[in-house]
């Protein structure tokens, strides 16, 4: 007997900075998620294709889910609802090097809500077991076995490798029986556009102040071949516009006479070439939108 093939969606849930996206790039084998050590740096939901022997695993990265401060904050809650209720099985992720708290507590109270409502198999991913030792990772087992109801308990490291595989398996394992959903070599379903403006936004957000994580929004203004360049050797200008909320945070991602805008544009250039294939000249500019994360007319127009 052959075992069939699955084929569904699966989505990570967890509070901000759980690992979700360095376990979703993991499991696809490359970066199709920005990750930072900011927390809350994921608004899109980005869709990653993992392909193993048994099925296809098609990873939705959500923001983290936590209680909304603002308008943006309870527009990313309800994306994350949305999410929920689509997919064909939940990786809820708990960090090993933190105890769970009120905000898992939280997580781990509204998917017990959606169990009851719509039964949806709930994994939950230990992740950054490469940070504590055996006996700390044992006592978080138990803490995170106590905090629910949960279908499996798996241990696993997104950075060094640990048990990624035996993560796919898991949740593969909760699909339905399908065909493939994408074509092979298919790792995501992203517009371009989308990531490459996550990919600025990841280089934007690197070494700045923890008030910047919330405040920064990004979009790709154009994307046009250069003009009268040699087959061989093509060129995009790609426009990006950086939106702060305020005149001193612009000031900061600027930087001092320019600096740290040129570190971003380097770093995000060479991201945005591997993930094009081909060569690309940055044009970024910084502007502010007041308080846009309160503004339902501005949100809108920054895509959210």
């Amino acid at each position: 007997m052959t075992t069939p093939f699955r084929a569904g969606f699966a989505c990570l849930v967890g509070r901000p900075n759980a690992g979700k996206s360095t376990l979703t790039n993991a499991l696809v084998g490359q970066k199709v998620a920005i990750t930072s050590s900011k927390p809350q740096t994921t608004r899109h939901t980005i869709r990653g294709i993992a392909n193993t022997e048994a099925g296809q695993l098609v990873l939705v990265d959500t923001p983290g889910l936590h209680k909304p401060r603002t308008l943006l904050g309870e527009r990313l809650n309800d994306l994350v609802r949305e999410t929920l209720l689509e997919v064909d099985v939940i990786g809820f992720c708990l960090p090993a090097d933190q105890r769970p708290g009120p905000g898992d507590q939280f997580i781990a109270a509204e998917l017990a809500e959606l169990q009851r409502a719509r039964r949806r198999p709930v994994v939950a991913l230990v992740t950054k077991i490469d940070k504590v030792d055996k006996q700390r990772l044992a006592e978080h087992l138990i803490a995170v076995d106590q905090l629910g109801s949960w279908d499996a308990i798996v241990p696993c490291s997104a950075t060094r490798g640990d048990q990624v595989a035996e993560v796919a398996e898991v949740l593969v394992s909760y699909l339905p029986e399908s065909p493939p959903l994408y074509p092979e070599g298919h790792l995501t379903d992203e517009p371009k556009a989308v990531m490459i403006a996550e990919l600025v936004r990841e280089a934007a957000l690197e070494g700045v102040r923890d008030e910047l994580p919330h405040s920064l929004a990004v979009v790709v203004e154009e994307m046009v071949p250069r003009e009268d360049r040699p087959e061989d050797n093509p060129l995009l200008d790609v426009r990006v516009n950086v939106f702060v909320e305020r005149q001193s945070q612009k000031a900061i991602v600027i930087g001092r006479g320019g600096a740290r805008l040129r570190e971003v544009g380097t770093q995000a250039r060479t991201q945005i070439e591997a993930l094009l294939g081909q060569r690309v000249y940055l044009d970024l500019h910084v502007k502010v939108a007041k308080d846009w994360q309160r503004d339902p007319k501005q949100l809108q127009r920054l895509g959210f």
